[in-house]
Formats: C-alpha cells, sequence, structure tokens
C-alpha cells in the first residue's frame, strides 16, 4: 500500500505537467513500475495527442518488464475510439498484469468501461488510490460532465473598506497581482464581465503579462448600449454578447460549446448573482492596502471556506472553495 500510495502521487505529479495542452482533455499521470522500480512514465501532454498510459508505455526500454509490471494511472483508462485508440487495450496488448486507477472516469463513453475491459481481460485493477486527491486534480472535468457546466471562479479586486469600485476605474491590483491575474485567466476557457464593468473598465480580458491562450471573453447587454469602440470589441480575441440570457442559459450554452472553466470577475451586482444562486465553485478576493470610503460594495460570499491567504506586494489574496 505503501509503493502504491508513493507511486500515485508520482501520477499526480506528472498529471499536473500537462496543465496547459491537456484541456478540454483531464490531466492524467501514468507510472510504470517493476520490481519496486519505475521503469517508464508519462503524461496526457496535449488534447488529440498520445495519453499518458501510451506516452508511458513508449517509455519503456525493455517492453519483456511489462508482463511482470504494474500500472498506475490517476485516471481510469479509456475504452472508446476518440482521436485516439483506447488505452485499455494497449495496457491488455502490452501484458501488464496489474493496473492501479486513481478514480473512475465520468465521461459516458468511459464511466467504467475502462475497468471493466481491464478486468475482463484478466488483469488486477485496483480503483480509488489518492481518489480524492486525483479528482481534485481534474475538478473542473468532473464539474463539466456531472453538473452539466462549467467550473465557475469569481474573482474581484477589493478596498480594505470592502468597496469594489466607483463611476471611475481604480486600480487595485500591483505588477505582481496583475500577473497573477492574467495566469488565472490563461487557465481559464472562458471569462464574464458584467455591463457596467464593460463601461467602466473597459478591460481587454487577455493573458498580455502571461505566456497562454487568451479565453473566451464574455459580456452581457441586456439594452444594447455597448459601443464599438470597447476592448472588448476590438477583435484581438473570441468575443460574445449576451442580451436576455440568465445565468444558468448562459452556463448552458457553454457547457454545449464545450467549455469546462469560466471566470467570473465582475462587476458585484453579476458577482453577488452567482453567489446568491449557488453557482459557484471558488473564489479569489484580492484587498489592497487603502480605503476609499464610499461606492460599489463588494460581493458577500456564502457557504465558503478559506483555502489560503497570502501577502503578495502589499495586497492580500484570500481563495476559498464553495462548501454547498
Amino acid at each position: 500500500m505503501e509503493y502504491d500510495i508513493k507511486f500515485m502521487h508520482r501520477c499526480i505529479q506528472l498529471a499536473r505537467c500537462g496543465e496547459a495542452g491537456a484541456p478540454p482533455n483531464p490531466m492524467v499521470g501514468a507510472v510504470i513500475v517493476c520490481d519496486g522500480r519505475i521503469i517508464g512514465e508519462g503524461y496526457h501532454r496535449k488534447c488529440g495527442g498520445p495519453h499518458a498510459e501510451v506516452n508511458a508505455i513508449n517509455s519503456v526500454q525493455d517492453k519483456h518488464l511489462l508482463s511482470r509490471s504494474t500500472i498506475y494511472v490517476s485516471l481510469e483508462p479509456c475504452a472508446h475510439y476518440g482521436k485516439t485508440p483506447p488505452c485499455a487495450d494497449l495496457i491488455i496488448k502490452s501484458g501488464i498484469p496489474r493496473v492501479v486507477i486513481g478514480c473512475a472516469d465520468p465521461f459516458a463513453k468511459v464511466n467504467g468501461l475502462g475497468i471493466k475491459k481491464l478486468q475482463d481481460a484478466g488483469c488486477e485493477v485496483q480503483v480509488g488510490m489518492l481518489e480524492k486527491e486525483c479528482r481534485e486534480l481534474n475538478r473542473r472535468f468532473f464539474t463539466f460532465h456531472q453538473e452539466h457546466r462549467p467550473w465557475i471562479t469569481l474573482k474581484w479586486a477589493q478596498s480594505q473598506d470592502r468597496v469594489i469600485g466607483r463611476n471611475e476605474r481604480i486600480i487595485f491590483s500591483n505588477a505582481l497581482t496583475q500577473t497573477l491575474v492574467h495566469r488565472m485567466r490563461a487557465r481559464h476557457q472562458a471569462i464574464l464581465v458584467g455591463t457596467r464593468t464593460a463601461l467602466t473598465d473597459n478591460p481587454t480580458l487577455t493573458t498580455r503579462f502571461w505566456s497562454g491562450p487568451n479565453p473566451l471573453r464574455l459580456t452581457i447587454d441586456r439594452h444594447n448600449i455597448l459601443p464599438a469602440t470597447l476592448n472588448l470589441k476590438d477583435g484581438s480575441a473570441p468575443t460574445q454578447i449576451y442580451h436576455e440570457e440568465s445565468i444558468e442559459e448562459i452556463l448552458q450554452d457553454l457547457y454545449t460549446q464545450g467549455i469546462q472553466s469560466l471566470l467570473v470577475e465582475g462587476g458585484a451586482k453579476l458577482l453577488q448573482s452567482f453567489i446568491d444562486k449557488g453557482l459557484w465553485d471558488e473564489a479569489q478576493i484580492e484587498t489592497a492596502p487603502f480605503c476609499l470610503g464610499e461606492g460599489v460594495a463588494a460581493p458577500t460570499l456564502k457557504n465558503e471556506q478559506l483555502q489560503r491567504k497570502l501577502m503578495i506586494g502589499g495586497n492580500i489574496i484570500q481563495q476559498y472553495l464553495h462548501q454547498p
């Protein structure tokens, strides 16, 4: 058991290397062990490319060792033909007798079928090794397939007296925290702001201070008041404007588009709407070291659990998880 835990931790470590390239596929790591020694490992590098199990098996120099090895995989091997052949078939063909799996795959075309295929072929299969950690690794993927909506991150910046804005643009972030915001954008497939934020702040909503793809830019314009001169309409990144849709309809549309992660950056009314409906999964609040006295009050979280608190360049960043 101790060895199994150690090697599954290594799977999770490898899987994280695919954070930029794997989505919308899940991040997966695989380790092959013979006589207590790692002889092969791999991770899912890029959507559409070879899966972790393929890369791990291909990395083994002496294939004869596979017949007495264990393969550790953070997520259930696929059992269907997609952009690549089934990984369960490759494991069986390679003659690996034992498979240790972190957690089952909720995707409808897998969802236990990979496990069953391995068992039917005579493999010894163990499921649930570091299951909590493996599910956390791909929480966005799980939320998308099980709840049929994107993973939702709320983000805002505020003053010490919890004012989020006024009728003018206010800079809360410093150079360091602004870089972190752009990293966060790069890790989400879509980003949403309300009408007032689009008008007052005129944000670009790109990842210009971080290496990574620009998210799909979203805003709401129920009264057709957003001018063509806004940065959101500059054509620099894909943009979508909603007019009459409710939050639930917006999330359904994003699910239909295959969007697994949504970053909501404001304003206060829009953020509070997500909170009041219980439609959020994590939140990041940045507090600047000054007071404003008056202005738009910051949203108030409900059923939150503080995960960590950081001090960066004088600003405080608090990260929360939603506890339904």
